[in-house]
């Protein structure tokens, strides 16, 4: 039997088992050796492994082989888009098939056409002496192989042909082809030739040059000119066209100079002679070695091109920068310094890693700079859309993935720029102690893509998830950059970078600052936080250990194994997505045992920087808030009263010049604290209510009590109390005045939680209560309002708000749709609603005090009214009454923070209105602010939406012109409005309706508080969150921002309250435009087939018809302007049109509806629609002259253009479809058109004309006396005669011969005939 050969066999062995396998004749299976024949000696290639010995190559072929190597893994055979494209044959060529596409100048060259030279005689050359011929220089002219006199007549041949060419081709065939040439050369060549040329000419000496054209036999003399000068001229000025442009607007620009021949003189180095090849100058090959020019002075009008420095700024064009800076480099323009952003693209993906890192970097610092808006005034556009168009973040996406560490630093540095806005993140921390600023909206963007319709019907209908994966990466991101990154897998990347890479301090920072914007995103990318595999172990275990050595140096050179405060507060951005999040932090990931360590102990304590243990303290008591929020880890308080009770008898210290920064520090750790004393104050309030929902049966899916209960808490007030009284001595000292002011809002807000869950306890005692509620008032509160300081931080109220500045919260000018973000600048929160001094904090948590007590104790109620009647807060609430506030996420945030402060002031107004005759002089003023507020107020305020209606907008104590006159009054200005105008049809006297009104108020609040009960779950959710009801919250996030306000702006359309409105609060309603009046009161008629008919609602709408239609008011109508929800108004009306022709019955108030749209200057498809479509409704629209709601002569002037509207004047008029009696408004707007332009004798278009004289020519022919005197004899509207119009007698002259001179008639024939009916 045969064997395998072995490692260890010798040469002798395996030529013994050859022999053997041949001796046994068996033939091979799967092996052929078959011989290559040798063409050079003519053999034939033969498979007989016998004739090995003859063999010069052998070639091992086996059977069934494929060609191709098989892949590792099964997967589908990848196919090309671009072979399937292209159809080939097997005997195709492939030469013939690359010619047949190739476009490059070579291809142009290689279809050169070599003559045939085969008769051309061939001069062998000349025997020498010489062993080799001689060596000759290329610029010597020996042309071999032809002899010189051949050679000369071929190229003159040649020439008379191309001559030839010319001249049977057009000037413009020459330009067209000259152009072709040029298109498909490179344009650097053609300049290059012709700089040559141009310096050839100017060094030849002329003599010189008609020598050379007399030994090449002449030919350049005896050379005919084909293409004329002008030619010539007009060929280089359109190759040169771009050139005059560029330099058209360039101030003091210099000639372009002709390149010099450098000489050994001009080169900065000079060369050596036993340099290797440099014996010879070479210019162009020298040229880079001079100095570079300098940049050229440009005035230009034109855009140029931005280039920035390695930080980041801005380089002007025509600054001269020396070269050792190193912003020079071998771009289309070297002489200018800096990069360009296409550079610094291209330079990002270069194989060199320096260029990558540096290119990084530098897009890095030109983001942050961008984003603080120092480019704004300097550069045209936006320089992050410019980038994120470019795929910038594709590109850090990429460089994440780099394997060299400086690249993966550079990629986190420029996509922590382009996501994290630290003063965002700084205004969000000063607002976390805020009244419910724990709270936040999701930073989502609200600007969805339309769908397209095509392909959703093709598609069917998909879900959201199924819309989200069809689309590509690139779309994703272009709607949301947070989403796309998520979905290009940037959390594991992180996960990577953090677990396996461990880079620099610099470099974790940035990456946990990324993940907490990512966190802001919405819950779902919170979730997906947690859910990436070992990316929260990582950050817990490294940089939130549970123990660690002290670091050895202020700036360790790594963070590993070292708490950071940024991971804390990571954990306290994902806490706020959800319940249950917070749970998973807490319980799976081991927070709550964080929180023990790090709360357990002083900041100096942590064996930390003193700076970075402030900071990660004052985080573990955000991140406790957080979770007491919820109504979690509760139970540390009990563990950790001893702690908390020890930290707040620490504070308030007198702050030093020389550790400001960590007196800052404590500020911020002791305003968290005190608003954790207020979330578990607010849990402990709901003990009671949890317990007795548990025993009870009825009760179900209720949440189990807290673990903390009043009596835990019942003993913080007394401390804190004696805290707030010291914070008030602390105003008159100018150490401690900074600390005061920050920390008297969370003294005020615990104590306003502490009222107002105490008296919901059993344990209540009245009256120990209100003598604690005197003293609080008459010891603190009174003297807090009175004192200077707090003066002088009111007078800076209107100043400093949100509401009456729109401005100073307006969307910045490198703001994205698709990165939404608060828009915070230190410029503005210097001067804004959360800057040092502003009054909002503190006024908010005085209101929230303030009515939390008189709604205990009723007769403090009158000694607080100084606050409501001090001046600073009347003259900011008229301010709020006239402003118009637009909603964005850069000022949503602020906005929701002032609505706070809006509805306390309103809360406390309610209170004291009924008590405090003061007070109550301003209630028109309380009531306005309420009404114009209630369509401000966004997702997550729908509790304060419910409150206003229910307490103040419906309440007559805030409309006091019900009770002193109003009525009588309105009634009166109505007579005055009245005199000379016409009134709306069955017009009652205004009066009585708003004394009716103002009756019916109860019963209008019932109404609207019934529409609002399909929003209940919302209210209720709101209710939790605004009543501390901890428990029961099941996220901190609010509803997106995409929903848009709680109410819309036109919420108050019921007839009965809309009268009320428009006549004594018009104000409320300026944000409503007239169009959206008008189309919502039109409703009414659409809303069931006899609703408009009844007397009550007849009554109401008619008099609201009448105050839209209002002189000054029915300027300002524009139906060009869709009403909200509608494509245009236009669609409104038609299905005015359809239900009027179905159930009017001739009502007089819809015609008027229907005729206030059909005035002259609103477009002419209404009028088309009346008079074609719905020509039926003409018998019933007999709407009275007197009772039109707009004078007559809007509808007669200024004349209708439109012809197919006259033809439908006029066929209506003739076919007695449109009558006097049926609808007189109409008739006199037909006649006076028709008649206008029958008459006219103005120049028009030649269709005009025809059609003017075929009615003409009709009306004179007509039947019908009446119509026909009335179409001729028309003069002017008179909305108050019989006929609506007058008449002319007898026709004019001026028309008679007109009529005459049309209708081909004799001179004076009109004149005679109306003689003859008149005698």
């Amino acid at each position: 039997m045969l064997r395998r050969p072995r490692p260890t066999d010798s040469e002798e062995d395996l030529l013994r088992e050859q022999e053997r396998f041949l001796s046994s004749g068996t033939a091979p299976s799967v092996v052929n050796v078959v011989r290559r024949p040798d063409k050079r000696r003519g053999e034939q290639g033969t498979g007989d492994p016998d004739n090995g010995e003859d063999t010069q190559k052998d070639v091992v072929t086996i059977e069934d082989l494929p060609d191709e190597i098989p892949s590792l893994t099964p997967a589908p055979p990848k196919k090309s888009r671009f072979k399937k494209a292209q159809v080939r044959f097997e005997d195709e060529d492939a030469e013939e098939r690359l010619d047949k596409h190739d476009t490059h100048i070579s291809a142009v060259l290689s279809r050169i056409v070599e003559r045939d030279t085969s008769t051309v005689p061939v001069c062998l050359p000349a025997v020498t002496g010489t062993a080799f011929p001689k060596v000759m220089h290329r610029s010597e002219g020996i042309v071999q192989g032809l002899v010189q006199g051949d050679s000369d007549q071929e190229r003159l041949k040649i020439h008379q042909e191309n001559q030839a060419r010319l001249l049977g081709m057009t000037r413009e065939e020459i330009l067209q082809e000259q152009r072709n040439l040029l298109a498909q050369l490179d344009p650097r060549l053609v300049d290059f030739v012709r700089a040559r040329k141009v310096q050839k000419m100017s060094d030849s000496d002329p003599v010189k040059q008609s020598n050379c054209n007399a030994q090449n036999g002449g030919v350049r003399e005896e050379k005919p000119s084909v293409v004329s000068p002008a030619a010539v001229k007009d060929i280089t000025d359109i190759r040169q066209e771009p050139l005059q442009v560029d330099m058209e607007d360039e101030e003091d620009a210099e000639e372009p100079k002709l390149t010099q021949q450098i000489t050994e003189e001009d080169l900065p180095l000079k060369p050596q002679r036993d340099w290797v090849h440099m014996d010879k100058l070479e210019p162009d090959k020298l040229e880079w070695t001079k100095d570079l020019p300098p940049p050229r002075r440009k005035g230009t009008k034109k855009a140029m091109q931005a280039r920035f420095d390695f930080a980041g700024n801005l380089i002007p064009p025509t600054e001269d920068l020396p070269t050792h800076l190193g912003l020079h480099h071998h771009g289309d323009e070297p002489e200018l310094a800096g990069y360009s952003l296409q550079e610094l693209f291209m330079l990002s993906r270069s194989l060199v890693i320096q260029q990558r890192t540096l290119a990084l970097s530098t897009l890095a610092n030109i983001i942050t700079k961008a984003r603080s808006g120092v480019f704004t005034s300097e550069l045209k556009g936006s320089v992050l859309s410019t980038l994120l168009d470019a795929g910038l973040l594709f590109l850090l996406r990429f460089s994440l993935d780099d394997c060299v560490e400086g690249v993966i630093a550079a990629a986190v540095q420029a996509l922590q720029a382009l996501l994290v806005s630290a003063d965002d993140e700084d205004s969000l921390d000063v607002t976390f102690c805020w009244l419910l600023g724990v709270a936040s909206f999701p930073l989502l963007p609200t600007t969805q893509e339309e769908e397209d319709e095509e392909e959703e019907g093709m598609n069917g209908r998909e879900t959201e998830k199924e819309k989200e994966e069809r689309k590509s990466d690139h779309e994703v991101a272009r709607q949301d950059i947070i989403k796309g990154l998520l979905r290009m897998k940037v959390l594991p990347r992180i996960r990577y970078i953090l677990e396996v890479v461990r880079p620099s301090p610099r470099v974790v920072l940035d990456l946990l600052e990324v993940l907490v914007r990512i966190a802001r995103h919405s819950t779902a990318a919170a979730t997906q936080i947690l859910d990436c595999p070992r990316l929260m172990d990582t950050v817990m275990s490294e940089f939130l250990p549970t123990s660690w050595a002290p670091p050895t140096s202020p700036a360790p050179h790594s963070l590993y194994g070292l708490p950071v405060a940024i991971a804390m507060k990571l954990l306290r951005v994902l806490g706020t997505a959800g319940r249950h999040v917070c749970a998973r932090l807490l319980h799976s990931l081991g927070g709550k045992e964080r929180l023990s360590l790090f709360l357990s102990v002083e900041p100096s304590e942590l064996l930390l920087e003193a700076g970075e243990a402030l900071r990660c303290s004052t985080e573990a008591y955000r991140m406790w808030t957080v979770a007491s929020s919820y109504g979690q880890a509760c139970n540390l308080y009990s563990d950790l009263y001893p702690v908390l009770m020890k930290a707040l008898q620490s504070f308030p210290r007198p702050s030093s010049s020389s550790d400001h920064l960590l007196h800052l520090l404590e500020l911020q750790r002791a305003q968290a604290i005190l608003a954790l004393l207020t979330q578990v104050t607010h849990t402990a309030g709901c003990h009671q209510e949890l317990q007795a929902a548990l025993a009870s049966p009825q009760e179900s899916e209720c949440p189990p009590p807290p673990p903390v209960s009043w009596g835990h808490v019942a003993g913080l007030q007394p401390t804190v109390f004696g805290q707030l009284k010291g914070c008030m001595k602390g105003l008159a000292e100018m150490g401690r005045l900074e600390s005061s002011l920050r920390l008297l809002p969370t003294y005020l807000l615990y104590l306003g939680a502490f009222y107002s869950q105490l008296s919901l306890q059993s344990c209540f005692q009245p009256v120990e209560c209100l003598q604690e509620l005197e003293s609080l008032t008459a010891d603190v509160l009174l003297p807090l309002i009175s004192h200077q300081a707090v003066r002088r931080m009111m007078d800076n109220l209107k100043s400093h708000s949100a509401v009456c500045n729109p401005l100073s919260c307006c969307p910045g000018p490198e703001t994205l749709a698709s990165l939404p973000g608060l828009s915070c600048s230190g410029e503005r929160n210097r001067d804004g609603l959360v800057g040092p001094g502003s009054p909002v904090p503190f006024l908010t948590s005085l209101c929230y005090l303030l009515d939390t007590i008189t709604g205990i104790h009723k007769g403090l109620a009158k000694k607080v009214s100084v606050l409501l009647l001090a001046d600073p807060v009347l003259v900011y609430l008229r301010g709020c009454a006239q402003a118009m506030p637009t909603l964005s996420h850069s000022s949503a945030w602020l906005l929701r923070h002032e609505h706070h402060l809006l509805y306390m002031l309103l809360r406390l107004a309610y209170r004291l209105v009924p008590v405090d005759p003061e007070v109550a002089k301003h209630a028109s003023l309380f009531h306005q602010v309420a009404l114009v507020m209630l369509p401000w107020l966004l997702p997550g305020s729908e509790y304060m939406v419910h409150e206003l209606i229910s307490s103040i907008i419906f309440n007559q104590a805030f409309i006091p012109e019900g009770t002193s006159g109003g009525p009588e009054a309105a009634a009166l200005a109505e007579l005055h409005l009245q005199e000379g105008v016409s009134s709306p049809p069955a017009s009652p006297p205004l009066g009585p309706l708003l004394r009716d009104a103002c009756g019916h108020l109860p019963s209008l609040r019932g109404c609207y508080l019934t529409h609002l009960a399909h929003s209940e779950p919302l209210v209720l959710a709101s209710r939790d969150v605004h009543l501390g009801r901890t428990p029961w919250l099941r996220s901190l996030l609010l509803p997106d921002l995409a929903a848009g306000p709680s109410l819309p702006s036109d919420w108050p359309f019921l007839p009965l309250w809309l009268l009320l409105l428009e006549s004594w609060r018009e104000g409320a309603l300026r944000v409503v435009p007239p169009v959206a009046k008008l189309a919502r009161l039109a409703c009414v008629f659409l809303a069931s087939s006899d609703l408009f008919l009844e007397p009550p609602v007849q009554r109401l709408t008619g008099a609201l018809f009448g105050a839209l239609t209002r002189p000054q008011r029915l300027a300002a109508l524009d139906l060009e302007v869709p009403p909200p929800g509608l494509a245009s108004f236009h669609d409104l009306y038609a299905a005015l049109l359809a239900q009027y022709e179905a159930v009017s019955f001739g009502d007089v108030l819809f015609g008027c509806f229907l005729l206030l749209p059909l005035q002259r200057r609103y477009s002419a498809t209404m009028r088309l629609a009346v008079f074609g479509e719905h020509v039926g409704l003409l018998r019933s629209l007999g709407v009275p002259l007197q009772k039109l709601p707009a004078p007559l002569e809007n509808y007669t002037s200024p004349p209708e253009q439109s012809v197919p509207l006259l033809r439908l004047y006029f066929r209506a008029l003739v076919t007695d479809t449109l009558r006097r009696a049926w609808c007189p408004v109409l008739y006199v707007v037909a006649v006076a058109h028709v008649n206008t332009f029958i008459f006219s004798q103005e120049p028009a278009a030649q269709e005009v004309e025809a059609t003017r004289r075929s009615l003409l020519r009709k009306t004179y022919y007509l039947t019908d006396e009446v119509l026909r005197a009335h179409l001729l004899h028309y003069k002017l509207p008179q909305q108050q005669s019989e006929l609506g119009f007058l008449t002319y007698e007898r026709l004019p002259p001026l028309r008679a011969r007109w009529l005459e001179k049309e209708l081909g008639l004799e001179e004076g024939t009109i004149a005679a005939r109306q003689s003859s009916r008149n005698p």
